[in-house]
């Protein structure tokens, strides 16, 4: 009979047999082409291993000490916020026929992942406004990043004009994929929050390959994207507009003001924030830049039966296609943080996603009003806001941020980690989750900070 082993970590009969047949004597001869001086010479600063109990109650200990939304009101934003996400999303994604499921090469056994991803293409073209959505980026900034190559890639230009007003991290990541694609950035500034008009007017030429901003933008309020486009159109070159999908519940879609892509962090659809990632990155474009498009698309056909089906249409990656005639080198998709965003935009419907978005916008509405009045308090957003907004207190942020986690409030965004311009300001994210106690009391709560 033969013998089976449970999946444990090797034995010493098992690293012996191992050794002997590599004919060593021990593991260390398995790395002697290392040089000596580099090696660590000794054993790792661990402690003992412990007991699965023990273990358990540490990790416990240690998870005990998070500051978590659970404990604390949260009034972070920046790109990452906290929804209400219906329990239909997490019951239906943990389905193990969408949980485990893979890549969906084969078409004849992957049908409903197929169509979820086409359902999900349809859903977001939709809501952005624009023609065709690829099946999903990694998150918003490497989306954001491809759009930018996109741009150059049809345009034959090297040139992008960024607005300072797009989130810093997603221009962090852009200026990485440009540095590899000799590609050069030009920064827009910004007025209070808005793009200086006059300056891009200047900055654009018919070396520039697209104009890239932000709506609503980092700081919240909302430029006037039907007259960039004219201006960008102008030149010949792309719009591209990063976008926050909940904010299409009450906003004009980029994609109907004149914008050529439109990209979005689609966290906020069903997803948690569940420390950073992973996340989903939404693009989508007019149809003529289907085949510039990084990752996959989903299409719809018939069968031989004349029978509904789904296939992965488009599939412009470096896996399937020579190297140098690949969009990208994407090598997946977010196809299960996708799958969330379609629960979640099919279960709150047209009129849900806009209940939504009128919350976000009232509450912050009033929660800015009421800031307002506070003596400390200067409110540096004007009324054309969604739901983000900005600040500038007269106590340092070290002292604001400390004091206010203590009476359980994460206060915000502080700005001057990214703008070296806007010393104790902060950007302040407001959601349907917050309640009217719960502003009342941060604004309380602010107040006996500064007074």
């Amino acid at each position: 009979m033969e013998k089976t082993f449970s999946y444990l970590p090797h034995t010493v009969e098992d690293k012996r047999k191992m050794l002997d047949f590599l004919n060593l004597q021990s593991t260390d001869d398995l790395f002697n082409d290392i040089p000596r001086e580099i090696l660590l010479n000794r054993s790792l600063d661990l402690p003992d291993a412990m007991s699965e109990l023990s273990l358990e109650r540490h990790m416990s200990r240690l998870a005990g000490k998070n500051q978590d939304t659970s404990k604390l009101v949260s009034f972070l934003g920046a790109g990452s916020y906290e929804h209400y996400i219906p329990s239909v999303v997490d019951s239906l994604i943990s389905r193990s026929e969408f949980y485990t499921s893979y890549t969906p090469y084969q078409p004849e056994i992957s049908q409903g992942m197929l169509q979820a991803i086409f359902e999900y293409q349809t859903m977001v073209s939709e809501i952005m406004g624009t023609e065709i959505a690829n099946a999903s980026m990694y998150d918003g900034p490497t989306a954001l990043a491809e759009t930018g190559i996109v741009a150059c890639s049809h345009t034959r230009r090297n040139r992008l004009l960024v607005a300072r007003s797009v989130n810093p991290e997603y221009r962090k990541v852009l200026a990485t994929y440009a540095a590899g694609q000799s590609i050069e950035i030009v920064e827009i500034p910004e007025n209070q929050g808005n793009i200086q008009i006059e300056t891009l007017k200047n900055l654009l030429d018919s070396s520039v390959a697209g104009v890239i901003l932000q709506y609503p933008n980092y700081f919240g309020t909302l430029d006037d994207i039907r007259s960039i486009a004219e201006m960008a159109h102008s030149q010949e070159a792309l719009l591209i507009v990063v976008t926050y999908p909940i904010a299409m519940g009450l906003l004009t879609p980029p994609g109907q003001l004149g914008a050529d892509m439109v990209m979005a962090e689609g966290q906020s659809l069903g997803n948690a924030m569940q420390y950073g990632g992973p996340y989903l990155g939404i693009l989508t474009a007019r149809k003529d830049l289907m085949r510039k498009l990084p990752g996959r698309m989903v299409g719809q056909t018939k069968d031989t039966d004349g029978r509904r089906g789904f296939v992965l249409t488009l599939q412009a990656r470096e896996q399937h296609i020579r190297r140098d005639k690949a969009s990208s080198n994407i090598c997946s998709n977010q196809a299960l943080n996708a799958l969330a965003a379609t629960i979640y935009l099919s279960y709150m419907g047209p009129q849900g996603l806009r209940d939504v978005a009128y919350q976000c916008h009232q509450k912050a509405a009033y929660l800015r009003s009421r800031l307002k009045s506070l003596s400390g308090v200067e409110v540096l957003t004007g009324e054309k806001f969604f739901h983000e907004f900005v600040i500038r207190l007269n106590r340092s942020a070290d002292e604001v941020e400390k004091a206010m986690l203590e009476k359980g409030f994460l206060p915000g965004v502080r700005l001057e980690n990214e703008y070296e311009d806007m010393k104790n300001c902060w950007l302040i994210a407001v959601t349907e989750m917050r309640t009217k106690d719960e502003l009342d009391g941060y604004i309380s709560a602010l107040q006996e900070v500064l007074d």
